[in-house]
């Protein structure tokens, strides 16, 4: 029978930077993953020149520990920044690509808005705060302080391009809780970024970064760094508790005996693992919904795409019905990214808008990429490349009541001491903030064994 300090439920890139985190504080550690290889969503593929990421593809500067990870995991010298060719941002209107640019003031030079709009946008600081407490999705707060077209036409296909939501579904609170922070400060969210401005704060933003063989080069070198803690290929049955922490059952690879337990799964899975130890948890992580996506990478010769690809890529709004979410450029983004005369170009598709299209054959699915890029990027004969990745459980979805799921499951080590979750279903779904989150996790477990060995200390010596 095995034993630990910790089991780490879960090898993607929450629960590998979990366990190193504690390793590094001299703890034992076992990491259980079901799958066959370490990492979890971050997979960067190469393939005849091309580099394809099937999951998370930035990391954002502006995140604490997104560069403090690089750089102790020495991993500074494969960065690279985000190329000097995104110089706009693209949103379809009326079946075309909207050119806006990167700019402060972008959308209100650019024609994407409607003059209305855009003095609504302008006179949101005359618009009154709200004074009650009450939850709002995101469509609803940015209507009531930036107007309604605004709410439609930008916020919407951002949540779509970053959750794989709607705006009217999502709580604003929980994927955007500065701007709810600045109105109830400065009873305006443009006065709030004033403010802020004067006082030298730093705002909401994205420095983004990746690394010269992919995000998966992070997961890669923390699963190296854990060496034989990782066990893959192990599938864990269930749960209980013993005197003095749990009993992990393996089936067939038998028994491990841990004296803290974190479970750094998905929701969904989460919830059947802690349902016998912690039902009030289980029961909050099993209303976190996670809608399936599909992603739909192609590379073409240069000369077969007619859009200049100056951006990350695009976004689409409910309102123009699209059949992708949205697009990157990848070989735009970071160098290396795809061969020399050739472009690389991701599709994608599903989400809360229209699941049944991320479960659609491969082909099916090429298809349907190459005719929406046919139409708005003037992507014309066969690609170099074209591969599918489908995820049957893909973002989760941060909906109205969501911070009071997040409370019971970060409270579930009071009701079952020594088990916790950690995920990217807490703050959000980028790397650079499922690394802050496991951070938190590991040191709250630090803590935790810290206060039992002193306690089992003084049982000795008494």
């Amino acid at each position: 029978m095995m034993t630990a300090d910790v089991a780490v439920i879960g090898a993607g890139v929450s629960g590998l930077a979990t366990a190193y985190d504690l390793k590094q504080r001299g703890h034992s550690v076992v990491v259980l993953e079901r799958q066959s290889r370490p990492g979890g969503t971050a997979v960067s593929e190469r393939d005849g020149g091309f580099l394809m990421e099937h999951g998370p593809s930035t990391m954002n500067a502006y995140v604490p520990a997104a560069g403090a990870v690089s750089t102790e995991l020495g991993l500074d010298g494969w960065r690279c920044d985000l190329g000097t060719g995104v110089r706009r941002r693209y949103l379809v209107s009326g079946g075309r690509l909207a050119g806006i640019s990167t700019g402060a003031f972008g959308f209100l030079t650019a024609g994407y808005l409607s003059p209305l709009a855009k003095l609504r946008v302008l006179a949101e600081f005359l618009m009154p705060h709200k004074d009650d407490n009450g939850e709002e999705s995101v469509l609803d707060f940015c209507s009531r302080r930036f107007g309604r077209e605004f709410a439609e036409r930008v916020m919407d296909p951002m949540v779509a391009g970053i959750y794989g939501g709607r705006a009217s579904a999502l709580s604003v609170t929980a994927i955007f809780p500065m701007l709810v922070a600045l109105e109830k400060k400065y009873g305006s969210v443009t006065l709030g970024i004033i403010h802020r401005a004067r006082e030298g704060g730093k705002m909401p933003g994205s420095r983004l970064f990746s690394w010269r063989d992919g995000i998966a080069t992070l997961p890669a070198r923390l699963a190296q760094g854990l060496g034989d803690s990782i066990k893959t290929g192990v599938t864990v049955r269930r749960i209980s508790t013993h005197h003095g922490g749990f009993d992990i059952h393996l089936g067939n690879a038998g028994r491990l005996k841990a004296r803290a337990v974190i479970v750094a799964t998905q929701a969904h899975v989460a919830a059947q693992l802690i349902a016998d130890v912690d039902p009030h948890g289980a029961a909050a992580a099993a209303q976190i919904q996670m809608p399936p996506l599909a992603v739909v990478f192609l590379g073409f010769p240069r000369r077969s795409v007619a859009h200049p690809l100056d951006g990350l890529g695009f976004l689409t709004s409910e309102a123009e019905s699209r059949n992708i979410l949205g697009a990157q450029f990848s070989s735009t983004m970071f160098p290396g990214r795809a061969p020399k005369g050739q472009v690389a170009i991701s599709a994608y598709v599903g989400g809360v808008r229209a699941p049944r299209l991320a479960g659609l054959s491969a082909p099916e699915l090429i298809e349907l990429a190459r005719s929406e890029f046919r139409d708005l990027i003037g992507a014309v004969g066969e690609p170099t490349l074209a591969k599918v990745r489908h995820w049957p459980a893909g973002l989760p979805q941060y909906g109205l009541g969501h911070s009071v799921l997040v409370n019971t499951l970060e409270t579930t080590a009071d009701r079952q001491d020594g088990l916790y979750l950690t995920g990217n279903y807490f703050a959000g779904p980028s790397v650079a903030t499922c690394l802050t989150i496991a951070q938190k996790t590991a040191k709250a477990v630090h803590h935790k064994l810290r206060i039992s060995d002193t306690a089992r200390s003084q049982r000795r010596v008494s």
